[in-house]
């Protein structure tokens, strides 16, 4: 027979979860984390028009670098110890709903400041003129959906969003599961020659290719392109390949296609190697062919890794712009929606029209974030 527990009296007794959580989420909990969020946006505000006199071209260096090192480290830290001290003066329920909010909200207020703004201003200039001085309504959109330039980049992007993706998950998926199988050395060497591309800018990669696909009109030289040496080997003339349409956004794809690889094969790598070889080798008993094993158990396996891959370069996709301009300038038929909207508004003048397409463009990007996100949900909470 068990005797029962000796209970103490003096020793704290703990709150409900219930009780913990309803005080966390009181009316005067939420004003003091509204509040916390607050302060350091409000004093950042505070110094940077108290110190307007730095900005002063006569004002010497040292000063300039010697209050930037007190208020921009001690004051910031001393403003976070401050802070934390006055939590700790909060009841227990109170200090554990507010804390978060100290350390974490300031940077959410700056971020939601410099990320809604900017799109809600951006929406707003959609629906006036080029100058952004008068009110016109819905036309913009409907340039944009009826005007051959602006058609032409919506099916260029939806082109390229169909295309490169694809193409990228599945070479970087055929890579990953062809490293996977060599020795440690030579993996981690070719892993590295193929992720290399991504080390190097979108205008930089376009500067690459542009030696690829190079073309010299006949009495300008001889051919240096890659691509035109190859053909003239093999017999044909040498070809204008960034004005031959449809085959100059093709090959524009390419280049991206060759940037994101690497991306896609060091993240679908990781994922290969988490498989479990206990799965392998019982579909290998089972009679299972190596083609067979990749289809039905290692590819289900990461598939939520592969969606993950694929929205990202996705989102990629949506806001290509170097590459465009640098190699072709949207000529010859291969503008996309960045690379106009850009054009819009700085060459063109015409903001409205730029702000039109920015909108569109943030509207195309927006579900493939939200469904990232709401992946990544359903991976944490399986775990």
């Amino acid at each position: 027979m068990t005797t029962p527990p000796i209970l103490d009296e003096d020793a704290p007794r703990q709150r409900p979860l219930e009780d913990t959580q309803a005080g966390t989420n009181s009316i005067g909990v939420w004003l003091l984390r509204i509040a916390s969020a607050l302060v350091v946006p409000a004093v950042v505000v505070l110094f940077f028009f108290a110190f307007t006199f730095l900005k002063n071209e006569d004002t010497n260096k040292g000063v300039q670098v010697l209050v930037a090192l007190i208020v921009g480290i001690l004051g910031v830290w001393a403003l976070y110890w401050g802070m934390d001290r006055l939590t700790n003066l909060l009841p227990a329920v109170a200090a554990h709903g507010v804390r978060p909010f100290v350390f974490a909200g300031p940077a959410m207020v700056l971020l939601g400041f410099y990320l809604v703004y900017p799109a809600v201003n951006t929406t707003i200039i959609s629906f006036k003129d080029n100058r952004s001085t008068n009110w016109i309504g819905f036309d913009n959109y409907v340039r944009l959906f009826t005007e051959s330039p602006y058609l032409i980049s919506l099916r260029n992007s939806l082109v390229w969003v169909l295309v490169v993706p694809v193409l990228a998950v599945s070479v970087g998926l055929g890579f990953a599961t062809m490293v996977d199988k060599l020795g440690r050395r030579t993996e981690s060497v070719t892993k590295s020659l193929i992720f290399l591309p991504m080390a190097i800018s979108f205008v930089g990669a376009s500067v690459v290719w542009t030696f690829i696909y190079s073309f010299r009109p006949e009495g300008f030289g001889s051919q240096i392109g890659v691509l035109n040496g190859i053909w003239s080997a093999l017999g044909g003339d040498p070809v204008n390949w960034l004005q031959s349409r449809p085959w100059n956004n093709l090959l524009l794809m390419v280049i991206l296609v060759w940037l994101q690889t690497g991306f896609s094969m060091v993240i679908l790598s990781s994922a290969i190697k988490g498989v479990p070889d206990v799965l392998l080798e019982a579909a290998r008993i089972d009679g299972a062919t190596e083609w067979q094993a990749f289809w039905r158990v290692v590819f289900p396996s990461i598939a939520s890794t592969v969606v993950v891959v694929w929205t990202t370069v996705l989102i990629t996709v949506w806001k290509v712009f170097d590459i465009v301009w640098v190699m072709t300038g949207g000529r010859d038929g291969t503008q996309v929606v960045a690379q106009q909207m850009v054009q819009e508004f700085f060459t063109n003048r015409n903001n409205g029209m730029g702000a039109a397409l920015a909108v569109v463009l943030f509207v195309a990007v927006v579900p493939i974030l939200v469904i990232n996100v709401r992946r990544f949900r359903a991976q944490e909470a399986m775990r």
